[in-house]
């Protein structure tokens, strides 16, 4: 088959827009923090970890295992990256659900050098024989892998490089009591302020050379949800309406104009969230009605409602939980621009 011709500019701007492309993705990857005085918000856990290591550093052994728990998309994976970044070590990357048996962690461990960091995404969610074998890693850097059978089976010991563990969960109550004891250092990450989401935004829009106004960062950072994952896709979102739709300056209007295209509106509900309000209001009167029930209604799975909307929109306060299920706030009814019913009438109804 004959290969296509190109004229000599049609070369050049699909050069131009493949480089531009190149430089975007290296820009991106360029937004996450190097370094923990580079780390915006969490300033008690960015305290604490920093105390950690430094105290290794000087005793010039590994940094005790960290566990890192908090809701999605708060830096827990950026934080166990800086952690082997500062101990100028390697890092090893997985999770809990790729790591179904022992043997699948154990060829992990063994593979690590000396002080490297192994870094357990979901860590919650790992197999329970892996975990068994994770207890004597942690301890006593050592792994003991059975061979064989039955009365003929034989534990081998192997030992280990030192090595510094970093799990990190959405699920805290989910770990077991034995797995979490054996962590050094538990940090909560919280949602961020206001003003840290604004930092983030404006340190975000040097990295990508968009410009953005202090109420354009206001703007996205308000609609962020708390969590800086959310405002860096955000931002990137509204930098492509910015660059085709305006003169490339990400001011208040730009960024509204560009969310409400996008479907998240003033308080940062997408169409999802907006969707189980409107179940739960209008549909079933405002609740008390069950996760699943709830989740019928508006398409999805209950693991999606559960963990990706109601968080938000419980901490939002639009949403409460029930022993009889999820009933919306007279909140709710006013952010959908309903008149909300007399107190009472907000925990009655639906069905479960």
């Amino acid at each position: 088959m004959d290969e296509p011709e190109y004229t000599a500019e049609e070369w050049d701007r699909a050069l131009t827009a493949a480089e531009a492309t190149e430089l975007d993705r290296v820009a991106e990857a360029g937004i996450r923090p190097g370094k923990l005085d580079d780390v915006i918000g969490q300033n008690r856990v960015r305290e604490q970890i920093g105390l950690l290591l430094e105290g290794a550093r000087r005793r010039g052994a590994a940094p005790d295992h960290l566990l890192l728990s908090g809701p999605p998309g708060l830096g827990k994976t950026t934080l166990a990256m800086i952690v082997a970044a500062e101990l100028g070590v390697g890092l090893r990357q997985t999770s809990g659900p790729a790591i179904e048996r022992s043997g699948d962690l154990a060829a992990i461990l063994t593979g690590l050098g000396p002080g490297e960091v192994l870094f357990i995404d979901e860590i919650h969610r790992m197999a329970r024989p892996a975990e068994e074998l994770l207890y004597t890693a942690m301890e006593d850097f050592r792994v003991d892998v059975v061979v064989g059978k039955g009365p003929g089976a034989t534990a081998i010991p192997l030992e280990l490089e030192p090595f510094t563990l970093v799990g990190a969960t959405t699920r805290a109550g989910l770990l077991t009591g034995p797995l979490r004891d054996r962590f050094g250092f538990l940090g909560q990450l919280e949602f961020y302020e206001q003003a840290d989401l604004e930092a983030i935004v404006e340190r975000s829009a040097g990295i990508l050379e968009v410009e953005v106004t202090g109420p354009g960062a206001v703007e996205i950072a308000s609609r962020s949800r708390g969590t800086p994952r959310v405002a860096n896709r955000l931002l990137r979102r509204v930098r492509d309406f910015a660059q085709v739709r305006a003169d490339g300056v990400i001011d208040a209007r730009v960024a509204a104009d560009a969310l409400a295209l996008y479907d998240v509106d003033e308080r940062g509900l997408d169409r999802l969230d907006r969707a189980v309000l409107s179940a739960l209001v209008k549909t079933f009167g405002g609740g008390p009605v069950g996760l699943t029930t709830l989740a019928v209604a508006v398409g999805e799975q209950s693991d999606t409602v559960e963990e990706v909307c109601e968080p938000y929109l419980v901490r939002a306060g639009l949403l409460a939980r029930t022993p009889r299920g999820r009933v919306g706030t007279a909140d709710a009814w006013r952010h959908l621009g309903l008149e909300p019913p007399p107190t009472e009438g907000l925990f009655g109804g639906g069905g479960a």
